[in-house]
């Protein structure tokens, strides 16, 4: 297939774009490279995927729509992966009109190509924090979401009502991916275990939120790129017997689909600290810190349906996610 990947410079993109492309498909990567983190890493993971001859990268910002709708009109994908989005639950504190420009205007330009090209499935990112404060663990597609506790959570729950009009508008088939907490080589340098790792390294203490009581269902990044190609790769039909007296929040009667996609075992944020530790043979500082503003106790995804209509089973643990990491990180840097 010829693949259109969004935010292919990102720490999924990247993955995704590179299982596309050792199977024989041809990708066409969009990305702005911007600053939000360093752009020496975006421009490494873009190295990477230069070396097969499917894949060519475009220098443009989803929420620019000409350019974008060019790209649209002469690469024509059959599929399109939308993974470019501002991420981050506190930078949305700090700078909330980049969610807007990027998770809402950019997603809508991306829904516009789409149905005027007629692309025959949209696979996007959502995330867990669309679940907000939500106590009823493990949290499931079929319950409710509509309670964000933070603008990037409401952005991303504005996505799947987006992909929804749109499938009943104009029929676009999409999917909408809930990720959980991914992690592994060739991460973001603004996510906790890319974090710890730099400060404990150089003997600075680490940043403990909610005092470590947190617990998130950690996903490796090739469990996650997997599930995706899967997902990808079998558009979501109509349900025939949706049922509109009695509606559902993971199901509908137009081509278009949520699903968790995490590792369905969430794990203490002292045992992945602790993973952290055993690896690089160093004990933590800890600064002992209280709950973030938008930030959640705990995340814990019910991947039942992922795994009933895809086969998705993720089998990479914490300890050896968080091994793979370090080792990866030590080669990087050369530390």
């Amino acid at each position: 297939m010829r693949v259109l990947v969004t935010g292919a410079a990102g720490f999924i993109g990247a993955r995704v774009a590179e299982l596309l492309l050792e199977r024989g498909d041809e990708v066409i990567g969009v990305d702005n490279v911007n600053a939000y983190y360093d752009p020496a890493l975006k421009e490494a993971r873009l190295e990477r995927l230069g070396v097969h001859d499917g894949f060519r990268n475009l220098r443009i910002d989803i929420a620019d729509a000409e350019p974008l709708r060019a790209a649209f009109k002469k690469e024509e994908p059959q599929r399109v992966v939308n993974l470019a989005a501002q991420a981050g639950v506190r930078y949305s504190l700090e700078n909330p009109r980049a969610y807007v420009d990027s998770n809402v205007t950019g997603f809508l330009n991306i829904l516009e190509n789409c149905r005027h090209l007629g692309t025959e499935h949209l696979v996007y990112a959502s995330t867990s924090s669309v679940y907000g404060s939500n106590r009823n663990m493990p949290f499931a597609v079929e319950n409710g979401a509509d309670h964000p506790v933070s603008l990037y959570a409401a952005t991303k729950r504005a996505n799947e009502m987006m992909a929804h009009a749109y499938g009943h508008l104009f029929g676009i088939p999409s999917t909408g991916l809930r990720f959980f907490t991914v992690y592994g080589p060739w991460g973001r340098p603004d996510m906790a275990l890319f974090i710890f790792t730099r400060k404990m390294l150089a003997g600075e203490p680490i940043p403990v939120f909610n005092h470590g009581k947190h617990r998130r269902d950690f996903t490796y990044i090739d469990d996650i790129a997997e599930g995706v190609v899967r997902v990808l790769d079998r558009a979501p039909e109509p349900d025939p017997g949706y049922d509109w007296m009695a509606p559902t929040p993971d199901a509908s009667a137009v081509p278009w689909r949520v699903y968790n996609i995490g590792h369905g075992d969430p794990v203490p944020l002292m045992d992945y600290i602790h993973a952290i530790e055993d690896e690089l043979g160093i004990k933590a500082e800890m600064d002992m810190l209280p709950l973030q503003a938008g930030d959640v106790e705990a995340t814990a995804a019910d991947v039942t349906a992922l795994e009933h209509d895809f086969g998705y089973v993720p089998g990479t643990d914490v300890k050896e996610g968080v091994a793979r990491f370090v080792r990866w990180y030590r080669d990087y840097y050369g530390i």
